[in-house]
């Protein structure tokens, strides 16, 4: 309630006037409150001014809590937090959804003075559960998810995320639950798979306000089945003649290959060639296994995935010959180089007079040096 002072506008004629009620210093104000279901709610009411009276709180169900400093109720959770002259606060921890309502601050004066405070219970939902996605789907096919939440009130909602991605999903389903204020509530999402979709994360979130701005959120693998991708491995990316050497075929699918099938393209695999499932085994490389290699593999899901290799055999003289001409082209480089640089010194001459050295003073030293560059000494100078 607000208090309010008498107020007197005059109007255009001077006998009229309208009259507010008048301010009451002793009337108590309280506010409203919202907390979560085990949360701890604080509930104060004030007046503006004192007459020694006592203020007092009561329950929904009118049930006295605290008259000034004195408990009235043997409730452990309801505690004093505050009692003046002008002031009494109280608080209750592990908040209930029955502590939800109207609560009662009075003051005893001639007459009693109230005012009310409504405390708003919020319901905590549950952490979601996910189902529908326990069996492993084919490519391309279809699975629908269910999410699931209980205990929430209001209503939550949720969401659905593949990855950070947000899903468009059914409408949430509210039911509410037997004997109590609280609501469950049900999501439905469909979603059509590829193989970039196996072991991808799907999220349902919880939100609502008694979580702040959190949520509540559990997670599903998604299992799909799809057909391999095939590559093949070399041993060595230089396969040499007369060496060991090695394949792999690579099946990458769900589930695992089990299944290789190895063969040569236009021929006929060499007679020191074995196969060993995923691997394809040369005992001694030679020119004549130069082709190219297939690997195919098979899981049971669709056609089989199928990767290739070209094979070409290096041969080891002509590669000591290609580095025995890079080594002899370097030497020669550097020959030249240096033949180059021993021929190309740097040469200069300097025209210094002869004699003039031995002037004994500068004038004598030009006149001396006037005979021009006939008797001038060459003088050279080298740079390696």
């Amino acid at each position: 309630l607000e208090a309010r002072r008498t107020a007197l506008l005059l109007s255009t004629d001077p006998l009229s006037f309208v009259s507010f009620p008048d301010y009451d210093p002793l009337q108590p104000t309280t506010s409203d409150e919202t907390v979560s279901v085990g949360g701890t709610v604080t509930l104060t009411c004030r007046v503006e001014e004192s007459d020694n009276s006592s203020l007092q709180w009561s329950n929904t169900a009118q049930q006295t809590l605290y008259f000034g400093e004195k408990r009235a109720l043997r409730d452990n959770r309801i505690q004093l937090h505050r009692s003046t002259s002008t002031e009494l606060s109280i608080t209750i921890a592990e908040v209930q959804l029955a502590d939800e309502g109207e609560y009662t601050c009075s003051i005893f004066t001639m007459p009693v003075r109230t005012a009310r405070a409504s405390v708003t219970v919020l319901g905590v939902p549950s952490k979601p559960e996910i189902s529908g996605s326990e069996a492993a789907v084919p490519e391309g096919g279809e699975v629908t998810l269910t999410c699931t939440s209980s205990g929430s009130k209001p209503p939550a909602q949720l969401h659905w995320y593949r990855g950070t991605e947000r899903l468009e999903a059914r409408p949430d389903v509210v039911e509410s639950t037997p004997g109590e204020p609280t609501y469950s509530v049900r999501s439905e999402v469909t979603l059509t798979v590829s193989r970039a979709d196996d072991n991808e994360l799907v999220t349902c979130a919880v939100v609502h306000p008694s979580l702040g701005q959190g949520d509540k959120r559990s997670s599903q693998a998604l299992h799909v089945l799809y057909s391999p991708d095939v590559k093949i491995d070399p041993q060595t990316d230089l396969p040499k003649e007369g060496e060991r050497f090695r394949l792999t075929c690579v099946g990458i699918g769900n589930p695992e290959p089990a299944n290789f099938f190895w063969e040569k393209k236009d021929g006929e695999l060499g007679p020191l060639v074995k196969i060993d499932g995923a691997y394809l085994h040369f005992e001694m490389l030679n020119k004549s296994d130069n082709g190219v290699y297939l690997c195919q593999a098979e899981n049971g899901i669709g056609s089989r995935g199928q990767g290739e290799y070209t094979l070409l055999v290096q041969d080891p003289t002509a590669m000591a010959a290609v580095v025995a001409v890079i080594v002899f082209i370097l030497l020669c480089l550097l020959i030249v180089l240096g033949r180059y640089l021993i021929r190309h010194k740097g040469t200069y001459l300097t025209h210094e007079a002869k004699g003039s050295d031995d002037a004994p003073d500068a004038d004598t030293a030009i006149i001396n040096a006037e005979g021009g560059t006939s008797g001038a000494e060459d003088k050279k100078e080298y740079f390696i």
